[in-house]
């Protein structure tokens, strides 16, 4: 009897094991199919997995190739896209919107050298912030990205392409950042004396800024502070950069005129600020939500398609949301994975992380080692 009794344990054992290769062998096929509709056939067009990430797994018992890893970054990449997209809508549909680029180097240019190209990080009024990548700095990205339908107040750094977009878009309002106004007066410190009443009126106004959001002055107050106390520190910032453009000692190239012009060219939307209280008066926020960018570039240095770039940029325009809301980034992608099976498409926002938030962060899916 007990002969028979492990004679069936070994013939169930084995049972399990061909079921278990079966449906691994399955997996493997849609792993395969998902793979050549996103790349085609060509393996070289994968995003490449950050060798440390490989390592770890190793280290920690878990046997996977890289070529598994990458397709499972491209498939959770694909499952998240409705997602990001959703809101990417959100945040174009904002009242001020902040809009900055990154440099990243993306796909293979030549044997040993990589292309560069660019991520365009967008800031919105609800704190999310969409990473959407572009292989150039070409002003047809915004074009693309903004389009017709946005209104509003665009707020940048000095990249002209931004200023001649709202040229032609009567809707959309041109604010600049007084922080990168700052750095070119910072790059001229050591040229002339005169730079530091420069960097202290500057500061001046930065001084108001701090003071408004000490007593917590919002909406027609905050207006109120801005015109009182901002404003007039403004205008004597503007005069005294008039003072110093008409200096005879000052030539074309000399740094500190440089900073100036470049203050004057862009007095009119470096006051977009003083007479809307929502606009922020730096990108500064923004420059905040794109760090994840830079360090990456620190860790895994490229990216081997563009491709991989956008896969890049849907997976951190949602972790760095995640963060911005105080959502555990590993908790919302371990609920959401799960749950994008048997979400409605056309409720996709509310997945993304400001909605996912208030609607499943009490009780979200757990995967099955937490359990």
């Amino acid at each position: 009897m007990t002969a028979l009794s492990l004679e069936q344990k070994y013939q169930q054992s084995l049972a399990d094991v061909a079921a278990l290769r079966e449906e691994n062998a399955s997996l493997q096929r849609q792993l395969d199919w998902f793979k050549r509709q996103l790349f085609g056939r060509k393996s070289e067009r994968l995003l490449a997995i950050d060798p440390a990430v490989h390592q770890r797994l190793q280290q920690a018992g878990i046997q996977l190739s890289r070529t598994t890893l990458t397709q499972q970054v491209a498939r959770a990449a694909a499952l998240l896209s409705p997602i990001h997209l959703a809101q990417l809508e959100h945040v174009l549909n904002s009242q001020v919107l902040a809009m900055d680029e990154t440099p990243i180097k993306a796909g293979r240019k030549a044997k040993g050298k990589m292309k560069e190209a660019w991520f365009w990080p967008l800031y919105g009024d609800h704190d999310e912030i969409s990473f959407t990548f572009s292989p150039s700095r070409a002003k047809a990205h915004i074009d693309k990205v903004l389009g017709e339908h946005f209104e509003g107040v665009l707020l940048t750094d000095g990249n002209a392409s931004y200023a001649r977009y709202a040229e032609t878009r009567p809707g959309v309002t041109h604010a600049e950042c007084w922080a990168h106004t700052r750095r070119h007066f910072e790059k001229a410190r050591e040229s002339d004396d005169a730079v530091e009443e420069a960097l202290l009126r500057i500061a001046g106004i930065y001084e108001i800024e701090a003071w408004i959001r000490k007593k917590g002055r919002e909406g027609p107050e905050k207006l109120k502070a801005r015109t009182d106390y901002s404003e007039p520190r403004v205008r004597a910032f503007w005069q005294w950069c008039d003072h110093q453009r008409h200096r005879d000692d000052l030539e074309p190239q000399h740094p500190l005129r440089k900073a100036v012009e470049y203050a004057l060219k862009r007095q009119r939307s470096l006051e977009v600020f003083l007479s809307d209280p929502d606009v922020p008066i730096d990108t500064n926020h923004l420059e905040r939500g794109l760090r994840c960018l830079p360090m990456g570039r620190r860790n895994w240095l490229f990216c081997w398609s563009e491709i991989g770039a956008e896969h890049v940029g849907i997976l951190q325009s949602l972790l760095t949301t995640c963060r911005l809301h105080g959502v555990d980034p590993y908790t919302y992608l371990v609920d959401v994975l799960q749950r994008i099976a048997i979400h409605p498409v056309s409720r996709a926002e509310e997945l993304t992380p400001r909605r996912w938030k208030s609607a499943f962060a009490d009780a979200p899916l757990r995967s099955d080692i937490d359990r």
